[in-house]
């Protein structure tokens, strides 16, 4: 492996870590590096720290929880927009091109319409997400002699319009006190509430959506070139096609249903991992990851420090990653695939 790979494939890592030791150390009570790893080293081994209890607070309670949601949520997102790209074959498809996000709002809008608890919301989210996709799916199964992409994406584009105009509806009958600001609020994507339970729920769905991409990762590199190519080539394209989306959908489900709706990620950082490691889909899923981490993280501690009040992490993601994104597409000219 050359040099310049190894740089490329370690870049991820490094930005991660710095993005983490800029999320302690940005704040109105900022944690060293050192202070962070003792609290954390003192947790796991169930020794003692030296330090007051008002920064094991921070690093366990408060800022901890929070990174590492940041964390979960910006690798679920790019780990499945890089996994959407291959399938599709296409580079402008992210996460929610299959209605995932639309029904996870519409599943959440309907908790807070009823006014039900907070892991309630979550449920109904993350059940509506899993139910937009099965929907979807089983359009495209009932239509037949199409190309089978190209039906998946306008069942997607479809069933995505139908849940946004449900949402609509119920923003539009909502009390405009209460339940439309929690509505509003929850649509536009927030980590303020993030906490260790929603960690322990959302995790492991992310990790059973993860080990699927990783071993099918040649498969998915064969589905990038062709229906035709890779049944030549031995793939099963429809069950390994179920296999990809069902595990990105389950993966941008779980964290949609802890974060809300944040756009960008999924799009943005895939082509920036891309440009590191290339398009093969077992360097790519890693980078993707990594950099997806990353770059949420870094966006949720501009969230919570660049103003008085916090802002809402879909309206940054897209007002870092609209010109970082235009920037991409004039200045690379490397080809796509």
């Amino acid at each position: 492996m050359s040099g310049r790979r190894i740089a490329a494939t370690l870049l991820p890592l490094v930005a991660l870590a710095g993005a983490v030791i800029a999320a302690f150390a940005i704040g109105k009570f900022p944690v060293a590096p050192v202070e962070a790893l003792a609290v954390l080293w003192a947790k796991l081994t169930g020794g003692t720290h030296g330090l007051s209890d008002t920064i094991e607070t921070v690093v366990l309670r408060i800022r901890g929880p929070r990174i590492a949601a940041a964390i979960l949520v910006g690798a679920a997102l790019a780990a499945a927009g890089a996994a959407y790209q291959g399938l599709f074959r296409n580079p402008l498809v992210s996460p929610d091109i299959l209605g995932v996000s639309s029904g996870a709002a519409l599943g959440a809008v309907i908790g807070i319409f009823l006014s039900l608890p907070v892991m309630a919301i979550q449920g109904l989210s993350f059940v509506g997400g899993l139910g937009a996709v099965a929907v979807v799916y089983g359009v495209a199964a009932a239509v037949r002699g199409h190309d089978p992409i190209l039906v998946l994406v306008l069942a997607g584009v479809a069933i995505g319009a139908l849940f946004g105009a449900g949402v609509a509806l119920l923003k539009y009958v909502a009390d405009p006190y209460n339940q439309l600001p929690a509505i509003t609020f929850w649509l536009l994507g927030s980590l303020a509430g993030a906490a260790p339970a929603d960690l322990t729920a959302a995790a492991p769905l992310t990790l059973v959506g993860l080990v699927p991409l990783i071993l099918l990762r040649w498969r998915i590199n064969l589905l990038s070139l062709g229906d035709e190519e890779a049944k030549a080539l031995g793939v099963s394209t429809g069950p390994t096609r179920a296999a990809v989306v069902a595990a990105a959908t389950l993966m941008t489900a779980s964290v949609v249903s802890i974060a809300g709706i944040i756009g960008w990620v999924g799009l943005l950082i895939p082509h920036f991992a891309r440009l590191l490691v290339g398009p093969d889909f077992g360097r790519l899923l890693p980078a993707s990851a990594l950099l997806g981490g990353g770059f949420m993280l870094l966006v949720d501690t501009l969230a919570r420090t660049v103003a008085a009040i916090e802002v809402p992490l879909g309206v940054l993601t897209a007002l870092v990653g609209t010109p970082f994104f235009v920037w991409l597409l004039a200045t690379v000219r490397r080809g796509w695939q």
